[in-house]
């Protein structure tokens, strides 16, 4: 009997696990939906979806705060700003660059994303939000387990938004259009498809679907927050990527599939893995078949992301008088900013811009250099800043070593879980740098016997010389500059020899590379180890500065900034990779008017650069 019972416990729990991963795929869908319908018509991944999510959420939030509406008016209200929010995007913010390589629209959506969460967080606040139900409370039982309003009205809106848009695409003439140009961009064109009014119409159908999405799930977790809108993206990517990338009835099913998974995760393994599941999910799919379950079987896209963005077609000759002008650069600015430097406060600052410096070089060498547009950077700041504390802490190592053996280690760790997407090109490769990121953070936040879990790891000690601690002084401020310059001499170096040659050769086209010989695994393996231990090196310098770590000291957000930080210098120039650093970490910190508008700035940077200096400041090499 007390079998019986037991058995029939373990049922309802599965049931509702079962239950609750399908309401969340059915949430997913409409976002990956949205995705999906982008991908198709524009060949891109659209990382602004998630803010529209947030922006979706937040306007169902204020019509039922404020307006006191009804849930049908309210839902209405949510579809039309969305549709509206979608339509500006492709209209101001895409729209020009039609017309350039692919990165520049992608970025561009990244840059979006940052305006579009912090106008979000100025005008509602930092601090979550609940979002109330409405509906009734009764639930309906179905043998063991229950389902209740909310979950019919998401299931009832699942099903209803996927026959609303079979229908449009299956029988309007828009919607035919928008099959058409899905299909073949070109000869949509050249048989007088409006591609813009089609691209119109798909962002805005996204959008709506995607601002639906966000007001369900606040509805759903009565809690809705600014933050909100990036696992919102990473999971409608891991939906699309899963179901096949443009497919739509492909992300309709990896969506179902990514809600069962995380949902039976929990059931065996508990609350703290659930986006650990998720991103597995997703590297194993770009790994075994990167078109997707139901993607067309056809090969990945020929050429690098980067392509033409990020260098002239013609090689760069290099003068003579670069090197003594970029030395005297790299060593005069320093001297030009101490005299700022009079305060503790300032010189932190500065100090953090130099490692930030570090983490430029090492992406402007994978990202500028080879073409490997990594979104997972700061990844491997936390490898290197959870080594070097834990090497000095655990095994009594002195930290200076300490910080120099987490570089090697983060090297290696960096590129062996990078390398199974060496062989993926284009939006993929950004997709599972993504990716890696995230599972380096929460395999931090769950591996508890050797990271201290959500704890983090506290006194960290500091790097001293002579028993004499840096902490944040001059002395800390003088040896991470002497760091950067000497890693920006040897990278300057590396790249005006005949490896750093195969580098950009692999960047610009890797077939014609490889056909000459050049294995473009192995060099982006040598990119990675090299830019792993300069960000590793960052890492350890940023645990023993600060003695404190935990699993969001560095979040995806910081590997967005570095992206924003090379582009500015210009993709693969190591001179700008440092200005980068000075001009968007140092510059609006020392005017601490800006502090809170930080993330604004960085969008609004990032677009305009994107639109107008794609080759950065100081030009690309």
């Amino acid at each position: 009997m007390f079998l019986g019972g037991h058995l029939m416990a373990n049922w309802s729990s599965w049931f509702d696990h079962t239950l609750n991963g399908l309401i969340i795929g059915n949430v997913y869908a409409l976002l990956a939906v949205g995705l999906a319908l982008i991908f198709g018509v524009s060949n891109l991944i659209n990382f602004a979806h998630g803010s529209v999510y947030t922006v979706g959420a937040f306007i169902g939030w204020a019509a039922i705060t404020y307006l006191h509406t009804s849930l049908a008016v309210t839902i209405g209200l949510v579809i039309a700003g969305s549709a509206l929010l979608g339509m500006a995007i492709e209209r101001i913010g895409l729209r020009p660059l039609a017309n350039s390589p692919r990165i520049a629209p992608l970025l561009a959506t990244i840059g979006i994303s940052f305006v579009l969460d912090q106008l979000v967080q100025l005008l509602a606040g930092p601090d979550p939000r609940a979002l109330p139900n409405t509906l009734p409370t009764w639930r309906l039982q179905l043998g063991s387990g229950s389902i209740g309003t909310l979950d019919l009205l998401i299931a009832a809106v699942g099903i209803t938004s996927a026959a609303v848009l079979f229908g449009f695409l299956r029988f309007s003439r828009l919607g035919w259009a928008v099959r058409a140009s899905a299909q073949d961009r070109d000869a949509a064109l050249q048989m007088g498809v409006n591609i813009n009014a089609v691209n119109q119409t798909v962002f805005a159908i996204a959008s709506a679907l995607g601002g639906l999405s966000g007001l369900l799930v606040g509805m759903y977790y009565n809690n809705i927050s600014p933050a909100m809108s990036f696992q919102a993206t990473l999971k409608g990517v891991v939906a699309v990527v899963i179901g096949g990338v443009g497919n739509v009835p492909g992300a309709i099913v990896g969506s179902m599939l990514l809600g069962l998974t995380e949902s039976w995760g929990v059931a065996l393994f508990g609350t703290p893995y659930r986006n650990l599941f998720a991103f597995l999910l997703l590297i194993a799919i770009l790994v075994w078949k990167p078109n997707g379950l139901f993607g067309k079987k056809k090969g990945l896209p020929p050429e690098p992301l980067t392509g033409t963005f990020v260098a002239p077609s013609n090689p760069v000759v290099v003068p003579r008088w670069v090197w003594p002008s970029t030395i005297a650069l790299l060593v005069a600015l320093p001297l030009l900013l101490q005299p700022l430097a009079q305060g503790a406060y300032v010189l932190t600052t500065l100090t953090n811009a130099w490692l930030y410096a570090l983490l430029a070089l090492s992406l402007t060498l994978v990202a500028g250099t080879v073409g490997q547009i990594s979104l997972g950077h700061a990844g491997l700041l936390t490898i290197g800043a959870y080594l070097s504390a834990l090497v000095a802490m655990d095994l009594q190592v002195p930290v200076a070593l300490s910080i120099l053996l987490a570089g090697l280690g983060t090297a290696v760790i960096g590129t062996l879980l990078v390398y199974p997407a060496f062989r993926l090109r284009g939006h993929y490769v950004s997709i599972a740098t993504l990716g890696i990121g995230e599972i380096v953070a929460l395999v931090i936040l769950n591996w508890e016997s050797l990271t201290r879990g959500p704890i983090g790891v506290s006194g960290i000690p500091p790097l001293a010389i002579d028993g004499d601690a840096l902490d944040a002084g001059p002395g800390f401020y003088w040896l991470t500059l002497a760091v950067v310059v000497g890693l920006a001499l040897l990278q300057s170096r590396l790249l005006h020899t005949h490896l750093g040659r195969s580098f950009r050769a692999v960047r610009e086209d890797d077939v014609a590379a490889r056909s000459y010989g050049v294995s473009p695994s192995r060099y982006k393996a040598l990119a990675f180890g090299f830019g792993g231990f300069a960000a590793g090196i960052a890492g350890g310098f940023t645990a023993h500065l600060y003695s404190y770590i935990n699993h969001e000291t560095f979040t995806s957000q910081i590997s967005i900034l570095a992206i924003t930080i090379v582009i500015l210098g210009g993709m693969g120039n190591v001179a700008g990779a440092v200005i980068g650093a000075v001009a968007l970490i140092g510059l609006p910190e020392l005017f601490r008017v800006t502090a809170e508008y930080r993330m604004l700035i960085y969008g609004i940077t990032l677009l305009l650069l994107v639109r107008f200096r794609p080759q950065g400041l100081l030009g690309t090499v």
